[in-house]
């Protein structure tokens, strides 16, 4: 088992450092997520997220990962930055994929959940825990989340979005999401609305592995195609994306909210079950 991180100590400590960038999927994106799997946890895996976080529901502790990448604090501008993605070049089996010795999102989770099922962890480092699953559950489903070498997860391919310079990042980020205009509980109602019972049954997979190579197969089509090069807009020459772009990807967007709120009630109901 790896050895959990001190939190407590370390969000004790303090100092002026620079503010770290947005991540995967924006506000609305990990509300929908974890609003959805909120409504499909068993109900003894209800009862423990109650008695961690007590009136915080899954919802908000979603985003609170992101919201804490402002805080000056070294343990969330240094240690706790690479814990929302991994990187996974083209080709190489998720099973396999090395991990930085810093750490990254599925090293993370399993820290993470070797706390929460700590009986020795204290309430505030399980809370802690538990908003990191919820947060890197979803993240890994972002399939920029899951980069290949050398853009920072399309943060350096450049694009104008409906004519606002963005990056490829933010389009699946926020971009296709905030398109639909609706709140977060608006679309959670609608996607889990159209999930079948079926596909609960078939999405039904703890296993980060699993995510991760649905989400790199995923990231490896998404790219615009613009010549020799195909996805890499630069400052000077941006990719133009708009209404096709936004019509031909918003389903594989929605599709991966759907199956990551799925995987995070199957992973919660597995970190809690009482028999492991």
């Amino acid at each position: 088992m790896l050895p959990r991180f001190p939190f407590a100590a370390a969000l004790a400590l303090a100092a002026a450092l620079p503010a770290a960038p947005a991540a995967a999927w924006g506000p609305i994106g990990h509300r929908v997520i974890a609003s959805i799997a909120q409504q499909q946890v068993s109900g003894h895996t209800a009862a423990n997220i109650e008695q961690i976080l007590g009136h915080e529901d899954l919802a908000e502790a979603a985003t609170w990962p992101d919201e804490q990448r402002s805080n000056p604090a070294p343990f969330w501008q240094e240690t706790a930055n690479p814990w929302h993605y991994v990187t996974l070049p083209p080709g190489t089996p998720a099973a396999a994929l090395e991990h930085p010795p810093e750490g990254d999102a599925a090293t993370a989770l399993q820290r993470f959940t070797a706390t929460l099922r700590d009986p020795a962890a204290s309430a505030e480092d399980k809370a802690l825990a538990l908003r990191f699953i919820t947060h890197i559950v979803a993240d890994l489903h972002m399939p920029l989340h899951v980069g290949r070498p050398g853009d920072r997860g399309g943060n350096d391919v450049r694009v104008t979005w409906f004519d606002e310079p963005q990056t490829l990042h933010w389009v699946w980020d926020e971009g296709m999401i905030l398109r639909q205009q609706l709140s977060f509980s608006e679309y959670a109602a609608r996607l889990a609305e159209r999930t079948t019972p079926g596909e609960v049954i078939a999405w039904w997979d703890p296993r980060p592995v699993t995510w991760m190579e649905e989400s790199a197969a995923l990231r490896d089509r998404i790219y615009p195609a613009t010549g020799p090069e195909a996805g890499m807009g630069t400052l000077e020459s941006p990719v133009v994306l708009s209404w096709q772009y936004n019509y031909d990807r918003t389903p594989a967007m929605e599709l991966r909210l759907q199956q990551a709120a799925v995987r995070l009630a199957a992973y919660l109901d597995r970190v809690f079950a009482a028999e492991r």
